[in-house]
């Protein structure tokens, strides 16, 4: 028996403007925005909100934006997008790829933007089948992890009703057409470190009269990959990624300096702790044997928390989803190394449900090479590559995942 909730929700996007989200989506996947930068995009969404007849202010935390439908008794539902690009030149060949050099919406906001656009839309002209007040919020910065933070400091709750439950969805690599509920944990904590190994240069032709940093960085580096395989037990995931070396200037240089930039994926803080104090163990002995003139820097940086799905919620969410699109449609892909500041949005005790919507074209999927399905998602464009390209079809089905798990917590019975 289906539930009021599915019933609804495929009642109020029987007849969405397709076409409209569609060009919606490619005016935005043509103009992306950096973190912190997101004022075209911003504008965009705030003149769809008020078009549907949200309260609306702009300027939140930032580049924030806020839309606010009241509608009679019931809960407070926030829904939310986030809105910013990153600085990937794009490789994907579109008809609408980027016209901003350097920069590309790589991780699909741009599809989360037009989603929450969408359902807002929907949600707000069917208003007469549920009760409460929507709280529609297009953050941004969620790249740098500041965004979510910044809009709370900014009085978000102060400003604007407070949530009594938060939903979110994100664009994944995968067959379109499927959606990943885990009731529980689902993405985890991440956590940027910094080191700064500090040498002697010179010359490139008296490498004997210096201490060459670049060296005991590519010691570093190798030596870093231990922290997981050596020091951080098989039950517990972790991942260590160096993601970015600098050194230098010309070939017949040695540098002073050399940097390293690292990202550390945890589902607990013990193993965080663990690993923080293992890098700057590392990083103090290399720098030691290589006869370094001052300890290296370790500076630990930006971070997001883990993602912790309310089970209840969740698992709301996911059984209207599956009367949407079918059971078969539904799965549990267990916790994922991705990182994410929603959590950031949630005041302390309020639930949140969190999940994918896997958006790999047909095409492109069964062009991937394997048999399996972990090999074919290994082999699709994922998240921040400079090809990733979710397929237009998941347009339509974004704004229905949305717009049905609010009606789970909105509609009349």
């Amino acid at each position: 028996m289906t539930s009021a909730a599915a019933r609804l929700a495929l009642d109020l996007t029987a007849d969405l403007p397709v076409t409209s989200l569609e060009e919606c989506y490619r005016d935005l996947h043509r103009h992306p925005e950096l973190s912190s930068r997101e004022y075209r995009t911003a504008g965009k969404l705030a003149g769809r909100l008020r078009d549907a007849g949200y309260e609306t202010a702009e300027g939140v935390g930032g580049t924030g934006v806020v839309g606010v439908l009241r509608n009679g008794d019931g809960p407070v539902v926030l829904l939310r997008a986030d809105m910013d690009a990153l600085p990937v030149a794009e490789e994907t060949g579109l008809p609408y790829a980027s016209e901003v050099p350097g920069v590309m919406h790589a991780c699909g906001h741009d599809l989360h933007v037009t989603w929450l656009a969408g359902a807002a839309g929907a949600l707000a002209a069917g208003r007469d089948t549920w009760s409460g007040t929507l709280l529609v919020v297009g953050q941004p910065a969620e790249e740098t992890g500041r965004g979510a933070r910044a809009m709370v400091a900014d009085g978000l709750y102060e400003r604007f009703p407070r949530p009594d439950v938060l939903l979110g969805q994100h664009a994944a690599p995968g067959p379109a057409g499927l959606y990943a509920h885990s009731p529980g944990l689902i993405l985890s904590a991440s956590t940027d470190v910094d080191i700064v190994i500090h040498g002697k240069g010179g010359h490139g032709s008296r490498p004997e009269s210096t201490v060459d940093p670049v060296v005991t960085a590519a010691y570093l580096v190798t030596r870093l990959q231990t922290v997981v395989s050596r020091e951080i037990a098989a039950r517990d995931s972790a991942v260590l990624t160096v993601g970015r070396i600098e050194a230098g200037t010309l070939h017949n240089v040695i540098p002073s300096k050399a940097r390293i930039a690292l990202s550390l994926r945890t589902q607990s803080p013990s193993v965080r702790e663990r690993m923080i104090a293992a890098i700057r163990r590392i990083a103090e002995g290399e720098c030691l044997a290589a006869g370094c003139p001052r300890e290296p820097e370790v500076t630990v940086g930006a971070d997001f928390p883990v993602t912790v799905n309310d089970a209840a919620t969740d698992r709301r969410v996911a059984a209207v989803h599956g009367e949407v699109f079918g059971t078969d449609t539904v799965f549990d892909p267990g916790p994922a190394m991705g990182s994410e500041d929603f959590p950031h949005l949630a005041p302390d005790g309020v639930p949140y449900a969190y999940w994918f919507v896997t958006s790999t074209p047909a095409e492109v999927w069964e062009a991937a090479p394997g048999a399996e399905l972990m090999e074919k998602f290994a082999a699709v464009p994922s998240n921040h590559s400079p090809r990733f390209a979710p397929d237009l079809s998941t347009v339509a089905p974004g704004v229905r995942t949305l717009a049905s798990g609010t009606l789970a917590c909105l509609a009349k019975s």
